[in-house]
């Protein structure tokens, strides 16, 4: 009898500790102290998609976009359908550039373009009005998990 219940707490927290794990590996991004659950775009096909067709992102999530190399860059808000903050991080993960308040372009046929203006590496897209509450401004660093940055 004490070897099931031994053997059934053993099960237990070998399955509590791997659900830890796997929590703590999810992507995430934290810039001003404030964490954010991520999709990551890395290649030419998820950074082409982004948030296309997305009509509703959840408070505190985001999708950070890792470019190749540091360039400037442009976004644009084709198939989308929410107002997002367009955040552009340099190879340091320091804010070079932001588009604030960015509106959906939905459907339309022309959509404006949303240049970073510097070098970027990295773009960190957050649902609108998230910039401001967390008091974002220029040179402000950005976090990111170790299974994101060890890629």
């Amino acid at each position: 009898m004490t070897r099931c219940i031994l053997s059934a707490a053993l099960l237990n927290m070998l399955l509590l500790s791997s659900g830890c794990a796997q929590l703590s590996s999810a992507p995430w991004a934290e810039i001003n102290g404030k964490r954010f659950a991520i999709q990551i775009a890395d290649n030419d096909e998820t950074r082409a998609r982004g948030l296309m067709f997305v009509r509703e992102l959840p408070a505190d999530s985001g999708m950070l976009f890792i470019h190749d190399r540091q360039e400037p860059v442009a976004y644009w808000m084709k198939n989308t359908y929410i107002a997002l903050d367009i955040l552009y991080f340099d190879e340091q993960f320091k804010l070079v550039s932001a588009q604030l308040n960015v509106q959906p372009c939905g459907s339309q046929t022309q959509c404006p373009n949303y240049p970073s203006y510097e070098p970027t590496k990295y773009v960190l897209e957050l649902n609108a009005g998230t910039a401001e509450q967390i008091k974002l401004k220029k040179g402000d660093q950005l976090k990111l998990n170790n299974s994101i940055v060890s890629k």
